[in-house]
């Protein structure tokens, strides 16, 4: 691949001789897949016997090639999230960090990744917003997020300024800001050609924005998870030293396993705790992230878990996509169930009669094919289900079911 001149010189500088060589070489080897499993959704059998785990993530796995994840309805059903290893360090900072219930906010969320990460590494109780700025981005994120089926999330369509215009306070913030996308070079050729160094200092100051916007939002002694998928200084290290210095911040370190191979700080004459993830140290695509600590500020503590709903609905600015798994919606004399609570762990979807389908019907249903389903199987609703894992729902009528398959899921080639 033919890397951008002026990030050569800039890049194989900061790395050193020897860093650099190891990341140019990634590109010549193929990228390593990785799955992170849904523990609410997730069976023992899931797991391909030749995977290996992902140290630094409970239940992340690499895996030894790359599936055809479209045609798993597993995927569909929320079992698993196909995510970059590296961006799977985020479920160790969390479990070593919060130890209860706890007001959450992922401020950039989409697709929604590290958003599936955090409700899963998080305590029971704790309440997250899980929240895009782009309202285009924002549909695949509530696809995403009603996937993995956890009640405790709201999704949301704001920009760090209107949260900042509420009385909202959260205890843990993560912020993994939009960047030049240096990480994404092996996978995607089109972030090559878009690399330019006034891109990379435009995306630092509307990272610094963005995070001036959100910072009244963190509670004093909250904890902020800044993180990028880029590897220059001015969106990783010079920003933290930003962060401390101008919004008042300490840096907390996370404990490290040596043979994980985790480097830390590349600004000369500054040694702070931060973490990257390079291809050809680590087995990853590319992050950098650091966890600081708000110091003195206004709010002793965070909204209350317990209460964050009710305080969302006092604010009109809050564009709410998803307040949680809604009930089934009332036409005439019927109620009409949602993909929602199919794939939901609310126990509402386990009153209705069930179907077990083969791969080739589940893969039918989730192209929003109409078929009969299985001899015996009562009138109504049903829910229909793959390996025991709910895919969502289809009105029996007898000679035939309709399908209810959300059109802007449906696979769109078998």
């Amino acid at each position: 691949m033919n890397l951008p001149q002026a990030f050569t010189e800039y890049t194989s500088s900061l790395f050193g001789a020897e860093r650099w060589q190891r990341f140019v070489d990634s590109f010549t080897q193929e990228p390593v897949v990785s799955v992170r499993y849904n523990p609410w959704k997730q069976r023992k059998e899931d797991i391909p016997p030749e995977a290996t785990p992902v140290p630094w993530c409970q239940h992340g796995f690499w895996l030894k090639e790359r599936p055809n994840f479209t045609a798993d309805p597993l995927f569909h059903a929320g079992v698993y999230y196909v995510q970059e290893a590296g961006s799977m360090f985020l479920d160790h900072v969390l479990r070593q960090l919060v130890t209860g219930p706890v007001s959450a906010l992922d401020l950039c969320a989409a697709p929604g990744g590290k958003s599936t990460l955090m409700r899963a590494a998080l305590p029971e109780g704790s309440v997250m917003i899980s929240n895009e700025t782009d309202r285009r981005r924002s549909n695949i994120l509530l696809e995403n997020m009603l996937k993995q089926g956890h009640p405790g999330v709201l999704v949301t369509h704001n920009t760090a300024q209107e949260f900042s215009k509420t009385n909202l306070s959260f205890d843990v913030i993560l912020a993994d800001v939009p960047c030049s996308g240096e990480g994404l070079f092996r996978r995607d050729p089109e972030t090559v050609r878009e690399w330019s160094l006034p891109n990379v200092h435009f995306c630092q100051e509307r990272q610094r924005q963005i995070l001036s916007g959100i910072w009244p939002c963190l509670r004093s002694g909250g904890i902020l998870i800044y993180s990028t998928c880029t590897f220059n200084l001015h969106e990783n290290e010079e920003n933290v030293r930003w962060i401390q210095e101008e919004l008042g911040a300490d840096l907390i370190s996370v404990p490290l396993q040596a043979q994980w191979n985790v480097t830390g700080s590349l600004l000369a004459g500054w040694n702070e705790p931060v973490y990257r993830f390079i291809p050809g140290t680590t087995p990853s695509e590319g992050l950098f992230m650091a966890v600081l600590r708000k110091r003195n500020g206004s709010n002793e503590f965070g909204t209350l878990p317990s209460s964050l709903r009710e305080q969302i609905k006092k604010y009109r600015l809050i564009h709410v996509l998803s307040n949680g798994i809604p009930a089934p919606e009332l036409k005439g004399k019927e109620l009409i169930p949602s993909v929602e609570q199919a794939l939901s762990l609310s126990p509402l979807a386990q009153e209705f009669p069930k179907a077990e389908l083969p791969l080739e019907s589940a893969l039918r249903y989730l192209h929003r094919e109409t078929f009969a389903l299985p001899a015996g199987t009562p009138r109504g609703f049903v829910l229909v289900t793959y390996q025991g894992r709910a895919l969502g729902f289809m009105k029996n009528l007898g000679d035939r079911a309709n399908n209810l398959y959300p059109k802007p899921w449906a696979i769109r080639k078998l």
